[in-house]
């Protein structure tokens, strides 16, 4: 079957799960024809990406964060100010024609789209025939018995609200989730195992001395520096995607910043002796998947969801700022390695392959 991706760029999970979900359907005979991406104001989509996916892959403009002055937090009033002028809106609609004319030149049977809020609403708006399928660990919020992410406070409406946005004209929803979780078999919903690529799953994790932390916003940088100066003993490796710095910042023999590089920060993740981060969906399940005891300090409500459902399996902490030492205590006593949760990871690719098997084939567009 051919298939072709939307994929929001925003951060390195939904782009990492695409590449997994690619290099699992060629290993089934399907195809994948084509790669849309969203482009973010604010990102660069890593060189990586176009590296491993070998399908044709081309950008569109697509709605962006604001971020708070201290480069560390979503600025929500601003983020919605900011995507909902006219200029920007027009953007947009041009960005979905852009979506359409694609989707009619390469003639899919099946649409998988990571969270990419403009997919869905172009499926909608052109009447696409091809059945759309949508994957992502934020659906899980649509779930009756998944507990995060509910209540009425601002943020967590706008959260549901995207939610609800990138899944419209959805044929069938595929809710990645840090552990199983039944669903009414009517529903269109379906609660799916973490998308790993084989080459996490094939890692041989050790436990070094070092903590290893991804930080997508550059503000947080400030508070890793203060931690590392009062112990300077404590190896750090943190990954980022600033611009115009050096590929490896040397800060001191204890304390190098890197640019993302996908295969060196897995390769330091299998290595190390905990993982901090801001609480990507992605990055949390490898660090759980190999054994290492994990810390989250969210830097918006999507990310304080992932992390109040991580803390939950027990394998993971939440923090409110860089305090590796919180983490290594919680190292300490971490378990190295967690046999149900690794079984759930492997068998993600039994389930995929067998929910994206939609019929229908050379629709009309």
């Amino acid at each position: 079957m051919k298939y072709l991706f939307i994929i929001q760029g925003d951060g390195r999970g939904h782009l990492t799960q695409a590449i997994a979900l690619y290099e699992m359907l060629l290993r089934h005979d399907h195809q994948v024809v084509e790669v849309l991406i969203g482009r973010s104001a604010i990102r660069e989509i890593p060189k990586f990406v176009y590296d491993r996916i070998k399908a044709p892959c081309s950008m569109f403009d697509a709605p962006s964060f604001v971020f708070s002055k201290d480069r560390k937090h979503i600025n929500i009033l601003k983020t919605i100010l900011y995507n909902t002028t006219p200029r920007s809106l027009r953007k947009y609609l041009r960005s979905m024609e852009y979506i359409h004319h694609h989707i009619r030149d390469s003639r899919p049977d099946i649409i998988v789209n990571f969270y990419e809020v403009l997919g869905g609403l172009a499926h909608l708006c052109y009447n696409i025939k091809a059945p759309l399928i949508n994957v992502g660990h934020q659906y899980m919020a649509r779930h009756p018995s998944y507990t995060f992410g509910k209540g009425e406070n601002r943020n967590l409406m706008f959260f549901r609200l995207h939610v609800a946005l990138s899944n419209i004209n959805a044929s069938k929803t595929l809710a990645l989730s840090f552990y199983p979780l039944a669903t009414e078999a009517s529903d269109r919903l379906r609660v799916v195992p973490p998308l790993l690529r084989r080459e996490v799953l094939e890692l041989k994790p050790v436990s070094g001395p070092s903590v290893l932390g991804y930080i997508l916003n550059a503000g947080f940088q400030q508070e890793v520096e203060e931690w590392h100066k009062a112990h300077p003993e404590v190896r750090l490796d943190f990954f980022w995607d600033k611009k115009n710095v050096p590929s490896e910042l040397v800060v001191d023999p204890s304390l190098t910043f890197h640019t993302i590089n996908d295969s060196k920060f897995l390769n330091y993740m299998a290595s190390c002796r905990a993982y901090i981060s801001t609480g990507g969906f992605e990055s949390i399940c490898e660090a759980m998947y190999l054994g290492k005891a994990v810390m989250m300090i969210p830097a918006h409500v999507e990310q304080e969801v992932n992390a109040r459902d991580a803390a939950s399996t027990q394998l993971a902490i939440i923090g409110d700022r860089f305090d590796m030492s919180r983490l290594l205590d919680f190292a300490s006593t971490h378990p190295a390695h967690n046999a149900e949760f690794r079984a759930w990871v492997d068998s993600a690719e039994d389930t995929f392959i067998k929910e994206l098997g939609v019929e229908g084939s050379n629709r009309s567009l």
